[in-house]
């Protein structure tokens, strides 16, 4: 279940999502979301509760510890800031392409 993306300051677009998949945000997860997010010239950040992250880091993906059910705050900053943001949320709502 997703909250859909909400245009805050121009250029700035934020969504919460959910993670579904049952193993979560484990490493192959968070490299696909990664490699997503590196085809974007926006700056995009995951929160997660007190917690956050640039999205083009691994490192900082998986030290967000985010399993199943936890709830990530995306926030893109860019010209292509919509359109990234809605790639995200296809590939967290399709589970990173897992079957489970």
């Amino acid at each position: 279940m997703t909250r859909p993306a909400r245009p805050r300051a121009r250029g700035v677009v934020r969504q919460t999502l959910v993670i579904q998949n049952v193993s979560g945000l484990h490493a192959r997860a968070a490299a696909k979301l990664v490699q997503l997010c590196e085809k974007y010239k926006s700056s995009i950040k995951l929160i997660r509760g007190r917690s956050s992250a640039n999205a083009k880091s691994i490192m900082g993906v998986m030290m967000l510890e985010a399993a199943r059910g936890a709830r990530l705050t995306v926030v893109a900053r860019g010209a292509d800031a919509s359109p990234c943001v809605r790639a995200i949320a296809r590939l967290i709502d399709g589970k990173f392409g897992e079957a489970k």
